[in-house]
């Protein structure tokens, strides 16, 4: 795996995306797949490719709302329904959310009085979010699965560790160096990785 475009931005955007994939198309690259981090509205933006959320995005989305070590039993089991994702095929991990939601849902759904104006608010907030990921992201997560032929990676690890780990030891090695400096820097190990 090798870069072929790259850009300095200042922060993550849709702008940024829909700049990348214009320049990547004007070159005449072919955007075949998409694996991606989950990034809000970029879905919409590469309808015409098929798009797989990664993996250890989904799992990390969880653990933030969840926390890594659980104390309600509808957290835990979510937790180890999420854990099979990656091992089981969609037919059965939506099986299992099915499952998780019908035996919890009494407990999701309950409700804390308080002073809005609705005059209350759900009391499992973070757990009603980590299944409400889930779902919304379900039919991005098993993609890499209809499309054997494209071999879809269900993760980014590939990008993330196998291209970017050595830019980042490098930028750590030189930490004490300006901004611009650092960018020099990143140009460098991009531009010979493109050669």
């Amino acid at each position: 795996m090798k870069p072929v475009w790259y850009h300095f931005i200042q922060t993550e955007s849709l702008k940024e995306y829909a700049i990348m994939k214009q320049s990547l198309l004007s070159q005449g690259f072919e955007i075949a797949t998409i694996t991606m981090a989950g990034k809000r509205g970029l879905y919409g933006l590469f309808t015409d490719a098929p798009v797989q959320m990664c993996h250890f995005h989904q799992q990390a989305i969880i653990t933030r709302y969840l926390t890594r070590k659980p104390k309600m039993a509808a957290a835990i089991d979510l937790k180890r329904v999420v854990s099979y994702l990656g091992q089981v095929s969609a037919c059965r991990f939506q099986y299992m959310l099915d499952s998780w939601y019908a035996r919890h849902t009494t407990f999701i759904n309950e409700k804390t009085e308080d002073d809005s104006r609705r005059g209350w608010h759900y009391t499992h907030k973070r757990l009603r979010s980590a299944y409400r990921s889930l779902r919304t992201n379900f039919q991005y997560l098993f993609t890499y699965r209809y499309y054997p032929e494209l071999k879809i990676h269900n993760t980014t690890n590939a990008l993330d560790g196998g291209l970017f780990t050595p830019m980042k030891m490098l930028l750590k090695i030189h930490r004490g160096i300006s901004i611009e400096m650092k960018k020099k820097l990143i140009t460098d190990y991009l531009e010979n990785l493109m050669k």
